[in-house]
């Protein structure tokens, strides 16, 4: 056959989509057949580097010219055909069993020895460019690693803000995919429901899809949106400079669910399920539906407690948080005497602070003397990258711990506010519409629902068991020392609750951490 081959190649989809590299190219090679009177019978367009192996769109040419469908190949120079040497050997395999290759830009006569000896010398050439620009390229990627800098493209919930630069918060999908870390971690949602909750929601991929279900699983298990950047083909972390989007104590949630080591819980089915025990025999009630009504039954041979109507259970809790008699005006005095609990606390999350500054110090103290152990191969890498990711996790925890109260978050103060809402709220709670709220406000508000025969008995948490009026008012010699008002009980009871938001005491190692650091900037180290 008197027919060639046209084969044009561009490295990139950018490249292809621009149409120049691969216009000039094809125009180079008509221009070129023209001239030597050459036809073309079949064009291979190909977007895809030459530096390494497998191409589809060359595998096929070089198939076909094997099979004899042409008489050799026009393409536009050397390294547009091969920048590895394999491929470079397989031209060379057919140019000696007679398959024709010509250059449109480069006059080299393959069939002798010296224009033989040219190619090759270029194509070694070519190969050592490309392994030049891989080194280069590579110590680039991660000289921005070790600034805390992600070099690709930015996960869903940020945003690009080009090269050099951290990726920032996305101010629309952010808060989605926050609250998909939120819904997941409470242990009642599947990647399934969160997926369908969010496509109702908007949330999206940037090119506009809806996420599937591995798209979620990807998403909780990425360590970027607490400041870990991990790059999973190395399985290498760095510490990002990005702010984290999702709170440390819920990834570790999440993760834990992911991993089975928290037992993850489907949506509930009925109003009060796993929520109710047997007062008799301690056993939970199980929710079963018949003939339109839903009952709580236990289960127990013998047990006096044999079965109670949802509809029963909805009086009972109703009739129950009448015992609530505070009115805003109540509210407001009770919030004027935690004051000065809030103002007081304050100084304690100063310490706070301070403390978490030199913790942070000291973490970063021990990643330094890490780095130069695993350089100067006082360590090998497999003890390296372990130790290395436990200290990441443990900075990420610190600046979640820190961004909390930099923010804002005052501990004490959300505590109060949080207990005020539910205070409002618990005189309405048996009328909710959502029975996901409705769980949620017993899940905070009570520490036991039990069912004893047809009755329903209610142990509320500390400060709620305070706020129930017995107006009871305790006189004589063996009550003299106890509180005499209603209210006054009351307000012992929020500051008791309030102040156990106060941040937790540090353990002993990170104490010793703060020690250690503090003596290496006293040394100057």
């Amino acid at each position: 056959m008197n027919s060639y081959f046209g084969y044009v190649r561009v490295s990139t989809v950018k490249q292809g989509e621009k149409g120049s590299s691969l216009g000039e190219q094809r125009a180079a090679i008509e221009a070129y057949a023209q001239r030597h009177g050459l036809v073309i019978s079949e064009w291979f367009e190909e977007l895809e580097t030459a530096a390494k192996q497998g191409r589809p769109v060359f595998t096929r040419m070089l198939n076909a010219l094997q099979a004899g469908k042409a008489r050799g190949v026009i393409t536009h120079k050397i390294d547009r055909s091969a920048r590895n040497l394999k491929d470079w050997a397989m031209l060379g395999d057919l140019i000696d069993r007679g398959t024709e290759m010509h250059f449109a830009h480069e006059s080299i006569d393959l069939t002798s020895r010296g224009g033989r000896l040219s190619a090759d010398i270029q194509a070694v050439v070519a190969a050592d460019y490309v392994r030049n620009l891989r080194d280069e390229v590579r110590k680039g990627f991660y000289g921005r690693l070790k600034q805390g800098l992600y070099p690709l493209q930015a996960p869903v919930g940020y945003l690009d803000q080009g090269g050099g630069r951290p990726k920032i918060i996305d101010p629309i999908r952010g808060p989605l995919v926050r609250k998909v870390f939120d819904l997941y971690a409470t242990g009642t949602w599947s990647l399934q429901t969160i997926a369908e909750e969010m496509r109702r929601q908007g949330l999206r991929t940037k090119a506009g899809n809806p996420i599937s279900k591995s798209g979620f699983s990807t998403i909780l298990n990425n360590p970027f949106y607490i400041g870990i950047i991990r790059i999973d083909k190395t399985n290498e972390a760095y510490s990002g400079v990005h702010d984290p989007l999702v709170k440390k104590e819920t990834f570790d949630r999440v993760r834990g669910i992911l991993r089975g080591r928290v037992t993850h819980r489907q949506q509930h089915r009925f109003r009060y399920q796993r929520l109710l025990q047997c007062a008799a025999c301690g056993h939970s009630l199980t929710a079963e539906q018949q003939k339109g009504r839903v009952y709580y039954r236990c289960h127990t041979r013998a047990c006096p407690t044999t079965t109670v109507r949802e509809d029963r259970i909805d009086e009972l809790l109703r009739e129950h948080t009448l015992c609530f008699r505070l009115n805003d005006a109540d509210l407001d005095d009770l919030r004027h005497d935690i004051d000065a609990v809030v103002v007081e606390a304050k100084a304690t999350i100063l310490e706070e602070k301070k403390a978490l500054e030199l913790l942070l110090a000291a973490v970063d103290a021990r990643l330094g003397k890490l780095t130069d152990a695993y350089i100067d191969q006082v360590i090998e890498r497999e003890l390296y990258e372990p130790r290395k990711e436990k200290l990441l996790d443990e900075r990420a925890n610190i600046i979640s711990r820190s961004s909390a109260l930099e923010h804002g978050e005052d501990p004490t103060r959300s505590r109060a506010d949080k207990m005020f809402e539910l205070v409002k709220t618990l005189r309405y709670m048996p009328f909710f519409d959502s029975d996901n709220d409705l769980r949620e406000i017993l899940k905070n508000t009570t520490s036991n629902l039990s069912v004893s025969r047809k009755n329903l008995v209610i142990h509320w948490r500390n400060p709620f068991a305070a706020m129930i009026s017995d107006d009871v008012v305790r006189l004589g010699g063996p009550h003299r020392a106890e509180l005499r008002t209603f209210k006054a009980r009351i307000c012992k009871a929020l500051i008791e609750y309030i102040q156990e938001g106060l941040p937790v005491e540090m353990s002993e190692a990170e104490k010793e951490n703060i020690r250690e650091s503090r003596v290496s900037l006293a040394r100057g180290q």
